[in-house]
Protein backbone atom coordinates (compact mmCIF):
# COMPACT_ATOMS: atom_id res chain seq x y z
CA UNK A 1 0.00 0.00 0.00
CA UNK A 2 1.22 3.66 -0.63
CA UNK A 3 2.84 5.22 2.24
CA UNK A 4 2.88 8.80 3.02
CA UNK A 5 4.51 10.97 6.23
CA UNK A 6 3.47 12.77 8.30
CA UNK A 7 5.08 15.38 10.29
CA UNK A 8 8.98 14.55 11.36
CA UNK A 9 9.46 11.49 10.26
CA UNK A 10 6.47 8.98 11.09
CA UNK A 11 5.63 7.07 7.50
CA UNK A 12 2.54 5.07 8.03
CA UNK A 13 0.03 3.85 5.19
CA UNK A 14 -2.06 6.32 3.13
CA UNK A 15 -5.06 5.12 4.61
CA UNK A 16 -5.39 4.18 8.24
CA UNK A 17 -8.11 2.18 10.61
CA UNK A 18 -9.92 3.75 13.07
CA UNK A 19 -10.92 0.92 15.58
CA UNK A 20 -13.60 3.43 17.66
CA UNK A 21 -16.56 1.66 16.03
CA UNK A 22 -15.50 -1.50 17.33
CA UNK A 23 -16.23 -1.01 20.69
CA UNK A 24 -19.35 0.04 20.54
CA UNK A 25 -20.47 3.97 19.82
CA UNK A 26 -22.38 3.13 16.99
CA UNK A 27 -24.15 -0.33 18.19
CA UNK A 28 -23.49 -3.55 19.27
CA UNK A 29 -20.17 -4.82 17.95
CA UNK A 30 -18.11 -8.22 17.27
CA UNK A 31 -15.14 -8.74 18.65
CA UNK A 32 -13.81 -11.62 16.31
CA UNK A 33 -14.64 -10.13 14.00
CA UNK A 34 -13.15 -6.69 14.55
CA UNK A 35 -9.62 -8.37 15.55
CA UNK A 36 -10.45 -10.11 12.11
CA UNK A 37 -11.07 -6.56 10.63
CA UNK A 38 -7.72 -5.06 11.88
CA UNK A 39 -5.57 -8.70 10.82
CA UNK A 40 -6.88 -8.11 7.46
CA UNK A 41 -5.97 -4.43 7.05
CA UNK A 42 -2.38 -5.28 8.43
CA UNK A 43 -1.97 -7.77 5.92
CA UNK A 44 -2.94 -5.37 3.04
CA UNK A 45 -0.62 -2.96 4.14
CA UNK A 46 -3.07 -0.81 6.28
CA UNK A 47 -0.54 -0.49 9.25
CA UNK A 48 -2.17 2.97 11.33
CA UNK A 49 -4.58 2.05 14.10
CA UNK A 50 -5.90 4.62 15.99
CA UNK A 51 -7.39 3.65 19.18
CA UNK A 52 -8.01 5.88 22.88
CA UNK A 53 -8.30 5.27 26.27
CA UNK A 54 -11.99 6.70 25.87
CA UNK A 55 -13.38 4.24 23.76
CA UNK A 56 -15.16 1.95 26.03
CA UNK A 57 -13.76 3.20 27.99
CA UNK A 58 -10.24 1.31 28.04
CA UNK A 59 -11.79 -1.62 25.81
CA UNK A 60 -10.83 -0.85 22.41
CA UNK A 61 -7.26 -0.10 23.93
CA UNK A 62 -7.54 -3.62 25.00
CA UNK A 63 -8.65 -5.18 21.53
CA UNK A 64 -6.55 -3.76 19.96
CA UNK A 65 -3.85 -4.74 22.61
CA UNK A 66 -4.99 -8.46 21.60
CA UNK A 67 -5.27 -7.92 18.08
CA UNK A 68 -1.19 -6.84 17.56
CA UNK A 69 0.62 -8.32 20.42
CA UNK A 70 2.15 -10.64 17.83
CA UNK A 71 2.45 -8.08 15.45
CA UNK A 72 3.39 -4.67 17.27
CA UNK A 73 6.63 -4.23 14.71
CA UNK A 74 3.68 -4.32 11.27
CA UNK A 75 2.22 -1.42 13.07
CA UNK A 76 1.92 2.32 13.73
CA UNK A 77 0.11 2.65 16.91
CA UNK A 78 -2.37 6.20 17.86
CA UNK A 79 -3.77 6.09 20.97
CA UNK A 80 -5.00 9.11 23.06
CA UNK A 81 -5.06 11.10 26.44
CA UNK A 82 -7.21 14.24 28.10
CA UNK A 83 -10.48 12.42 30.03
CA UNK A 84 -11.22 11.90 33.81
CA UNK A 85 -13.30 8.95 33.89
CA UNK A 86 -15.94 8.00 37.08
CA UNK A 87 -17.60 4.59 37.66
CA UNK A 88 -17.15 3.75 34.05
CA UNK A 89 -18.19 7.36 32.19
CA UNK A 90 -16.00 10.24 30.98
CA UNK A 91 -16.17 13.25 33.32
CA UNK A 92 -14.50 15.90 32.08
CA UNK A 93 -11.16 16.54 30.70
CA UNK A 94 -7.44 16.09 32.74
CA UNK A 95 -4.25 16.70 31.08
CA UNK A 96 -2.48 17.54 34.11
CA UNK A 97 1.22 16.06 33.45
CA UNK A 98 0.93 13.57 36.44
CA UNK A 99 -2.76 12.48 35.01
CA UNK A 100 -0.99 11.58 31.66
CA UNK A 101 2.05 9.82 32.94
CA UNK A 102 -0.47 7.82 34.68
CA UNK A 103 -3.10 7.19 31.98
CA UNK A 104 0.27 5.98 29.41
CA UNK A 105 1.41 3.35 31.57
CA UNK A 106 -2.26 1.99 31.82
CA UNK A 107 -2.41 1.90 28.15
CA UNK A 108 1.07 0.40 27.37
CA UNK A 109 -0.18 -2.22 29.57
CA UNK A 110 -3.74 -2.64 27.76
CA UNK A 111 -1.90 -2.24 24.47
CA UNK A 112 0.81 -5.15 25.21
CA UNK A 113 3.48 -2.58 23.81
CA UNK A 114 6.42 -1.06 25.20
CA UNK A 115 5.94 2.52 22.77
CA UNK A 116 3.35 4.80 21.78
CA UNK A 117 4.04 5.60 18.40
CA UNK A 118 1.89 8.91 18.02
CA UNK A 119 0.28 9.66 21.33
CA UNK A 120 -2.70 12.41 20.81
CA UNK A 121 -4.28 14.89 23.46
CA UNK A 122 -8.00 13.86 22.93
CA UNK A 123 -8.77 17.50 23.72
CA UNK A 124 -7.57 20.52 24.97
CA UNK A 125 -7.65 21.33 28.74
CA UNK A 126 -8.68 24.73 29.18
CA UNK A 127 -7.32 24.39 33.30
CA UNK A 128 -3.78 23.24 31.90
CA UNK A 129 -1.32 25.14 30.01
CA UNK A 130 -0.73 23.18 26.36
CA UNK A 131 3.27 23.98 27.05
CA UNK A 132 2.97 21.81 30.52
CA UNK A 133 1.17 19.24 28.22
CA UNK A 134 3.96 19.24 25.32
CA UNK A 135 6.58 19.20 28.40
CA UNK A 136 5.02 15.96 29.68
CA UNK A 137 4.99 14.27 26.25
CA UNK A 138 8.57 15.73 25.62
CA UNK A 139 9.59 13.86 28.56
CA UNK A 140 7.95 10.28 27.63
CA UNK A 141 9.32 10.66 24.42
CA UNK A 142 12.75 11.03 25.91
CA UNK A 143 12.09 7.81 28.02
CA UNK A 144 11.18 5.75 25.26
CA UNK A 145 7.29 5.44 26.25
CA UNK A 146 6.02 7.34 23.27
CA UNK A 147 7.83 8.40 20.21
CA UNK A 148 5.47 10.92 18.61
CA UNK A 149 3.16 14.02 19.78
CA UNK A 150 0.04 14.91 18.10
CA UNK A 151 -2.99 17.01 18.96
CA UNK A 152 -6.75 16.48 18.38
CA UNK A 153 -9.43 19.28 17.94
CA UNK A 154 -7.33 21.60 18.71
CA UNK A 155 -7.13 25.10 17.22
CA UNK A 156 -4.46 27.21 15.74
CA UNK A 157 -2.95 28.98 19.25
CA UNK A 158 -2.90 26.01 21.04
CA UNK A 159 -0.93 24.32 17.86
CA UNK A 160 1.25 26.70 17.47
CA UNK A 161 1.93 27.03 21.45
CA UNK A 162 2.55 23.00 21.51
CA UNK A 163 4.90 22.77 18.64
CA UNK A 164 7.21 25.58 20.02
CA UNK A 165 7.59 22.85 23.29
CA UNK A 166 7.75 19.60 21.52
CA UNK A 167 7.66 19.40 17.68
CA UNK A 168 3.37 17.93 16.74
CA UNK A 169 3.47 15.52 14.43
CA UNK A 170 -0.08 15.23 13.78
CA UNK A 171 -3.26 16.57 14.05
CA UNK A 172 -6.47 14.88 13.99
CA UNK A 173 -9.73 16.48 13.09
CA UNK A 174 -13.12 16.29 11.59
CA UNK A 175 -12.94 16.59 8.01
CA UNK A 176 -14.75 15.42 4.97
CA UNK A 177 -16.93 16.76 2.08
CA UNK A 178 -19.67 17.48 4.77
CA UNK A 179 -17.24 19.18 7.27
CA UNK A 180 -14.73 21.36 5.59
CA UNK A 181 -14.00 23.62 8.75
CA UNK A 182 -10.47 22.65 9.07
CA UNK A 183 -10.13 24.61 5.52
CA UNK A 184 -10.62 28.23 7.90
CA UNK A 185 -7.17 28.11 8.74
CA UNK A 186 -6.21 25.04 10.31
CA UNK A 187 -4.80 23.23 6.78
CA UNK A 188 -2.55 26.12 6.08
CA UNK A 189 -1.01 25.85 9.93
CA UNK A 190 -0.21 22.28 9.79
CA UNK A 191 1.39 22.92 6.29
CA UNK A 192 3.48 26.16 7.55
CA UNK A 193 4.43 23.58 10.78
CA UNK A 194 5.39 20.61 8.57
CA UNK A 195 2.67 18.65 10.60
CA UNK A 196 0.39 16.23 9.15
CA UNK A 197 -2.86 15.44 9.06
CA UNK A 198 -5.19 13.14 10.15
CA UNK A 199 -8.88 13.54 10.13
CA UNK A 200 -11.39 11.52 11.38
CA UNK A 201 -14.89 10.78 10.54
CA UNK A 202 -13.95 11.07 6.66
CA UNK A 203 -17.18 9.48 5.29
CA UNK A 204 -19.43 11.39 7.56
CA UNK A 205 -20.24 8.72 9.73
CA UNK A 206 -21.24 6.89 6.87
CA UNK A 207 -23.36 9.91 5.18
CA UNK A 208 -21.08 9.89 2.63
CA UNK A 209 -21.28 6.34 1.45
CA UNK A 210 -25.19 6.73 0.14
CA UNK A 211 -26.48 4.25 2.71
CA UNK A 212 -26.82 6.70 5.87
CA UNK A 213 -30.37 6.67 7.79
CA UNK A 214 -32.37 9.01 9.46
CA UNK A 215 -31.25 9.81 12.66
CA UNK A 216 -34.17 8.24 14.16
CA UNK A 217 -33.83 5.34 12.18
CA UNK A 218 -30.61 4.52 14.12
CA UNK A 219 -30.93 2.48 17.26
CA UNK A 220 -30.84 4.08 20.64
CA UNK A 221 -27.12 2.60 21.40
CA UNK A 222 -25.84 4.17 17.87
CA UNK A 223 -24.95 7.87 18.75
CA UNK A 224 -26.16 8.67 15.50
CA UNK A 225 -29.41 8.44 16.77
CA UNK A 226 -28.91 11.72 18.85
CA UNK A 227 -25.82 13.14 18.13
CA UNK A 228 -25.39 14.32 14.86
CA UNK A 229 -27.40 16.87 13.88
CA UNK A 230 -27.08 16.90 9.89
CA UNK A 231 -28.94 13.46 10.06
CA UNK A 232 -31.85 15.12 11.78
CA UNK A 233 -35.42 16.21 10.01
CA UNK A 234 -34.64 18.68 7.62
CA UNK A 235 -31.07 18.92 7.14
CA UNK A 236 -30.99 14.93 6.63
CA UNK A 237 -33.22 15.67 3.26
CA UNK A 238 -30.95 19.15 1.82
CA UNK A 239 -27.80 17.32 3.14
CA UNK A 240 -28.54 14.17 0.61
CA UNK A 241 -27.98 16.58 -2.21
CA UNK A 242 -24.33 16.06 -1.66
CA UNK A 243 -24.56 12.31 -1.91
CA UNK A 244 -26.26 12.75 -5.31
CA UNK A 245 -23.37 14.25 -6.51
CA UNK A 246 -20.82 12.03 -5.02
CA UNK A 247 -22.56 9.05 -6.78
CA UNK A 248 -22.22 10.96 -9.62
CA UNK A 249 -18.41 10.98 -9.55
CA UNK A 250 -18.42 7.16 -8.29
CA UNK A 251 -20.58 6.36 -11.27
CA UNK A 252 -17.91 8.08 -13.69
CA UNK A 253 -14.89 6.24 -11.78
CA UNK A 254 -16.71 2.55 -11.49
CA UNK A 255 -16.02 3.28 -7.85
CA UNK A 256 -18.00 3.68 -4.61
CA UNK A 257 -19.30 6.70 -3.00
CA UNK A 258 -16.73 5.86 0.07
CA UNK A 259 -14.25 6.30 -2.59
CA UNK A 260 -14.50 8.96 -4.03
CA UNK A 261 -14.86 10.69 -0.60
CA UNK A 262 -11.79 8.83 0.55
CA UNK A 263 -9.66 9.60 -2.38
CA UNK A 264 -11.36 13.66 -2.54
CA UNK A 265 -9.28 13.80 1.07
CA UNK A 266 -5.94 11.96 -0.39
CA UNK A 267 -6.16 14.06 -3.07
CA UNK A 268 -6.23 17.42 -0.89
CA UNK A 269 -2.49 16.77 0.42
CA UNK A 270 -0.29 14.28 0.28
CA UNK A 271 0.12 14.83 4.15
CA UNK A 272 -3.47 13.85 4.96
CA UNK A 273 -4.00 10.20 5.97
CA UNK A 274 -7.51 9.86 6.71
CA UNK A 275 -8.70 7.00 9.08
CA UNK A 276 -11.50 5.71 8.02
CA UNK A 277 -13.49 3.06 10.75
CA UNK A 278 -14.72 -0.14 10.08
CA UNK A 279 -15.40 -3.02 11.59
CA UNK A 280 -15.70 -5.58 9.12
CA UNK A 281 -13.38 -7.10 6.36
CA UNK A 282 -14.76 -5.88 2.73
CA UNK A 283 -15.11 -2.36 3.89
CA UNK A 284 -11.23 -2.22 5.14
CA UNK A 285 -10.83 -3.85 1.05
CA UNK A 286 -13.19 -1.22 -0.17
CA UNK A 287 -11.84 2.08 1.74
CA UNK A 288 -7.92 0.68 0.99
CA UNK A 289 -9.04 0.82 -2.81
CA UNK A 290 -9.79 4.38 -2.55
CA UNK A 291 -5.69 5.20 -3.05
CA UNK A 292 -6.38 4.28 -6.64
CA UNK A 293 -8.69 6.39 -7.32
CA UNK A 294 -7.98 9.57 -9.62
CA UNK A 295 -9.86 12.45 -9.64
CA UNK A 296 -9.85 15.20 -11.95
CA UNK A 297 -9.27 18.69 -11.61
CA UNK A 298 -13.08 19.03 -12.77
CA UNK A 299 -13.82 16.01 -10.35
CA UNK A 300 -12.24 17.69 -7.44
CA UNK A 301 -13.95 21.12 -8.34
CA UNK A 302 -17.94 19.34 -8.66
CA UNK A 303 -17.14 17.75 -5.08
CA UNK A 304 -16.24 21.25 -3.19
CA UNK A 305 -18.77 23.40 -5.09
CA UNK A 306 -21.49 20.75 -3.88
CA UNK A 307 -19.59 21.33 -0.51
CA UNK A 308 -18.91 24.78 0.21
CA UNK A 309 -19.83 27.29 3.10
CA UNK A 310 -23.85 26.72 3.70
CA UNK A 311 -24.35 23.87 1.36
CA UNK A 312 -24.41 21.20 4.31
CA UNK A 313 -27.27 21.61 7.11
CA UNK A 314 -26.45 21.11 10.59
CA UNK A 315 -24.17 21.41 13.34
CA UNK A 316 -21.19 18.76 13.66
CA UNK A 317 -22.49 17.47 16.97
CA UNK A 318 -25.18 18.35 19.35
CA UNK A 319 -24.32 21.66 21.85
CA UNK A 320 -24.07 19.03 24.60
CA UNK A 321 -21.19 17.08 22.79
CA UNK A 322 -19.52 19.98 20.56
CA UNK A 323 -16.00 20.12 21.45
CA UNK A 324 -14.60 23.24 23.24
CA UNK A 325 -11.12 22.62 22.14
CA UNK A 326 -11.81 23.74 18.96
CA UNK A 327 -13.11 27.44 19.83
CA UNK A 328 -10.33 28.74 22.23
Amino acid sequence: MQKRMLGQGLEVSALGLGCMGMSGVYGASDDREAVATIHHAIALGCNFLDTAESYGPYTNEELVGRAIHDRRDQVVLATKFGFRFENGKRNGMDSRPDHIREVIDASLERLQTDRIDLLYQHRPDPTVPIEDVAGTVRDLIAQGKVLHFGLSEANEDTIRRAHAVQPVTALESEYSLWERGPEKGILCAVQELDIGFVPFSPLGRGFLTGQAKRAEEYPADDARSWGVPKLQGENFDINMAIVDVVRAVANRHDASLAQIALAWLLHRSPHIVPIPGTRNRGRVEENIASAKVRLTSADMRELEDATCDGAVAGERYTTQFMPAATKG
